[in-house]
């Protein structure tokens, strides 16, 4: 982290969670924050259902939602972004507040409730994107929609066509009920609904489906099976928790998702499960508790092919990609990783 960067998280952690957000939004928007261009070597370099990328470390969604700063987010070290969630209509999301810094915990809590611009004003502005690493839309619903497996193909109907990759969110535990879709007979009948969708685009892309680390018993099994049978081309493991253990900051009882350092562990875990389950027939994405390059190692080597990170990046700020990045690669060389797909799948062991 250079000076600049540095003096300005200062000032932002000093600030309310969603101001400092939008501020920093804004100011990589105006293009006042340094970054460091494209991170890549030839361990780094990998492949993703099919997409290029430069290396395994992305943006999670949620940093971004509304695609107002793509251009310089891909600039900014990371291998690939998802942006979003988007839904059908614009939406205010839940009442503020509802973005909590848990700095003792190295976390936070949210409940924003996908609050966004809108799926045409956000395909709008991914349609001037530059060139560059991949850039895919999270899909999300709207909260009063009677029909939201409707709502996530709508979504891609509109952005597909300017987004490399698509993520069907039916984990966030902000949105009343929409986790109840990630049952067996729900879940099959909402990816029908959102592949038929990706049939309508001129250009095809990979659907990815976003899944939570609370699952009752079973669950993971379920939702497995389906994806295997679906058709979709991959699973990002997970979304944020609604857990609390052990958590010491004051804000720790309020509602929402929690993300964060407390996460690595159970969503590392139920990683590596699903790949014992999915025995490498789907991609798999690592995100929940990142803020390293030996904790993003341990996503890889539990299955995950490509791993993301947002809530680290609060406290380490924006060039933490980029280190993470470079701090894989030398992990890579120094155990004799050639490649990062090599290194995919080798430690499930160490989480099973």
């Amino acid at each position: 982290m250079n000076p600049i960067e540095r003096a300005g998280l200062a000032v932002l952690l000093r600030l309310d969670p969603e101001l400092s957000h939008g501020l920093s939004i804004r100011a990589l928007a105006a293009g006042l924050v340094p970054l460091s261009g494209v991170v890549s070597t030839p361990r780094l370099q990998t492949r993703l259902a099919g997409l290029a990328l430069p290396n395994p470390i992305g943006l999670a969604a949620g940093f971004d939602k509304n695609a107002v700063a793509v251009a310089p987010l891909m600039r900014a070290g990371f291998g690939f972004l998802e942006l979003g969630a988007a839904t059908p209509r614009a939406q205010p999301g839940n009442p503020k507040p509802r973005l909590f810094r848990l700095t003792a915990d190295r976390a936070a809590i949210n409940r924003f409730g996908f609050n966004n611009e809108g799926a045409e004003v956000i395909a709008k502005r991914l349609s001037r994107r530059p060139a560059g690493i991949p850039v895919g839309l999270n899909l999300g619903a709207n909260k009063d929609s009677p029909d939201r497996a409707a709502d996530f193909a709508e979504v891609l109907r509109i952005a597909g066509p300017h987004i490399d990759f698509a993520t069907i969110n039916v984990s966030s535990p902000n949105t009343e009920r929409l986790r109840d879709l990630q049952g067996p007979a729900a879940l099959a009948a909402l990816l029908e609904a959102v592949l038929a969708a990706r049939t309508e685009l001129a250009r095809p892309l990979p659907l990815f489906l976003k899944i939570a680390p609370d699952l009752a018993e079973g669950a993971l099994e379920d939702i497995a099976e389906v994806a295997l049978a679906s058709g979709i081309d991959g699973i990002i493991a997970t979304n944020t928790t609604i857990a609390r253990d052990g958590l010491k900051s004051a804000d720790r009882n309020e509602k929402g998702g929690l993300s964060g350092a407390p996460l690595f562990e159970i969503s590392t875990r139920l990683l590596a499960r699903l790949a014992q389950l999915t025995e490498g027939r789907l991609v798999l994405i690592g995100v929940g508790g990142v803020g390293s390059a030996d904790q993003a190692y341990q996503k890889i080597r539990a299955g995950a092919s490509a791993v993301q990170l947002y809530t680290a990046l609060v406290f380490g700020g924006l060039s933490l990609g980029a280190e993470i990045a470079r701090g894989l690669d030398l992990l890579l060389a120094r155990d004799g990783f050639a490649t990062v797909a090599d290194a995919v799948g080798s430690g499930i062991g160490d989480w099973t």
